[in-house]
């Protein structure tokens, strides 16, 4: 193949977003934790199918319009480290043949390596390793090659070769890498989409999903070091990300003097823009600092704020994304409404039982976003809602909802479903708002929490041995026993967490646990307590093959 258009060059995005994607949770899947963190994959593969989206839409001949448009489509959808940095990649392949209507291979060679100097330029603190290296280092072969070579076929070959051996010599570039004998998921991801763009190339089906042993693989590109660090090591722990629609009766938007403000609030900090739109992703302490420096050059059009403190039990989502909100029950309008979030129909169904309004599903890595929230207060239609996030990482966002709505609203912070269970069970739909956020706080307070999942890796955390495919029983989110077996594993959370004081024990059992195990561990729970009632519920939640509710 000697040129390349816009057309075909469409079709190679489409193919590689499409190898991501079946490949999102595999990405998602290399991280250390023993329960995954979840987001390298899931944050590529949302980039990379926004970028796809919006070049299939204006697709056109012209391979540098067909460029741009990737590149516009990745910068609103980035999400992440790894989805800003890839963003910028096609950022600067897109700007180098932005008035090519075709180009051939020494052009395409070019261009990727533009790519990687737009990259390392959004990235305040480049560390070697990581995406950025296999970007680099292939963009290089790929112009080594271009010097001699003029089928586009055989550059794009040189691209994936190098990447992937690129991608192999990550744990002698990154310590924490070499500590564990693991390679960059970040890397890994850019590998998936190269692949689909040789295989568009070749006229060739996609490969199938890597084989390769995930003990091998792990995810350093978002978190690096800290992955590998206790939580109390943290310096900053809430990943932020927000997205600024620069206005002219603003301060005057300078990317390089916004990137110096910011800097010293945190680390891991990426700022991109472009005419329209500034992008920062950065870990700091105080989210809400940031969120005012971009309010001075504009609106606030995307704001995403997690707790990487408690990202460490965060689950791998399944889907690679947020479910949208599921549909209320009833369609009547609500006067007085409680929105919430769960995870496995099981659960969503306990919570309308007892008086939710509106069950958002979500959870762990599943997070609704603040769009999502507010769009189900509006559907349901409420003239006054209280929102349960049931999760550390949703609370924020939730909390940016309640900014958002003209209605009278507040967040009932809880950060379990036990918590909120409890606090639905005290809601008072006569009683005012803020005296119902206040008693149903006061109602979830005297509820603890106890959950029983599974270790991905070998690992040691807070002085427990972890092997991989371990059950590791949390009490109130501390891991305390990591054992092959499930039950052991359970008994140890009610034995933590049953004491004279306990009077419902609720058991919610989902995938990997069976009724009879429930009723097995509800028998146990009334010889830590006589005195103790116990409800069995099938939650129908994937990845926690328990939870306990104990009031």
């Amino acid at each position: 193949m000697k040129s390349l258009d816009g057309i075909k060059f469409a079709e190679m995005v489409k193919m590689g977003a499409h190898n991501l994607s079946q490949n999102a949770n595999y990405v998602d899947s290399l991280n250390v934790f023993p329960v995954p963190d979840g987001d390298t994959g899931t944050n590529m593969n949302l980039s990379m199918s926004s970028g796809a989206k919006e070049t299939e839409i204006n697709a056109g001949e012209h391979i540098g319009k067909t460029a741009q448009s990737l590149s516009k489509g990745l910068l609103m959808g980035a999400r992440g480290n790894s989805g800003v940095i890839l963003s910028q990649l096609f950022r600067g392949f897109g700007k180098a043949l932005e008035k090519d209507a075709t180009i051939e291979a020494k052009q395409f060679a070019d261009a990727f390596q533009a790519g990687v100097d737009t990259a390392y330029k959004a990235v305040m603190k480049p560390v070697e390793g990581t995406i950025l290296t296999v970007a680099r280092e292939a963009a290089a072969k790929a112009v080594e090659v271009a010097d001699h070579e003029t089928d586009i076929i055989k550059v794009m070959e040189a691209i994936v070769e190098e990447a992937k051996n690129s991608l192999n010599r990550t744990p002698d570039l990154l310590p924490v890498l070499k500590e564990v004998g693991v390679v960059d998921s970040g890397g890994q991801g850019l590998v998936f989409v190269y692949e689909g763009f040789l295989a568009c190339l070749r006229g060739e089906a996609l490969p199938q999903k890597s084989a390769t042993n995930i003990d091998e693989l792990i995810n350093a590109e978002h978190h690096r070091a800290q992955d590998f660090m206790s939580t109390e090591d943290i310096v900053f722990g809430y990943c932020t990300e927000i997205m600024v629609r620069l206005e002219e009766d603003k301060e005057p938007f300078v990317e390089n003097d916004f990137r110096e403000e910011l800097n010293v609030m945190g680390d891991s900090l990426l700022v991109v823009s472009d005419d329209e739109i500034a992008k920062v992703h950065i870990h700091t302490e105080n989210p809400g600092a940031v969120l005012n420096a971009g309010q001075k050059y504009g609106s606030l059009i995307k704001i995403k704020v997690d707790n990487m403190r408690e990202q460490h039990s965060a689950i791998v989502n399944e889907e690679g994304q947020a479910e949208q909100p599921s549909a209320p029950l009833k369609k009547e309008k609500h006067p007085y409404a409680v929105v919430t979030v769960a995870m496995g129909e099981g659960i969503a169904n306990l919570l309308r039982s007892i008086g939710a309004s509106y069950v958002i599903e979500g959870g762990q890595t599943m997070n609704p976003s603040t769009e999502d929230i507010v769009k189900a207060v509006k559907e349901i239609g409420a003239e006054k809602v209280l929102i349960l996030p049931n999760n550390k990482n949703i609370v924020m966002a939730a909390e940016q909802a309640v900014e958002l709505l003209d209605i009278e609203a507040a967040v009932v912070p809880t950060k379990t479903i036990p918590q909120g269970m409890a606090a639905i069970l005290s809601f008072n739909p006569e009683a005012t708002v803020e005296d119902n956020k206040q008693g149903m706080t006061e109602a979830y307070a005297h509820v603890k929490t106890g959950q029983v999942t599974y270790a991905v890796r070998d690992t040691s955390i807070d002085g427990v041995e972890i092997h991989k495919d371990d059950f590791m029983a949390l009490s109130e989110g501390k891991i305390i026993l990591s054992t092959p077996d499930l039950m052991k594993a359970s008994q140890k959370v009610l034995s933590e967490l049953i004491d004279e004081d306990a009077e419902i024990i609720t058991i919610l059992y989902g995938e990997g646990a069976t009724e009879q195990q429930a009723n097995e561990l509800a028998a146990f729970a009334e010889e830590l307590n006589a005195d103790v009632e116990v409800e069995i519920v099938d939650g129908k939640q994937t990845l926690y093959p328990f939870i306990f509710s104990i009031e």
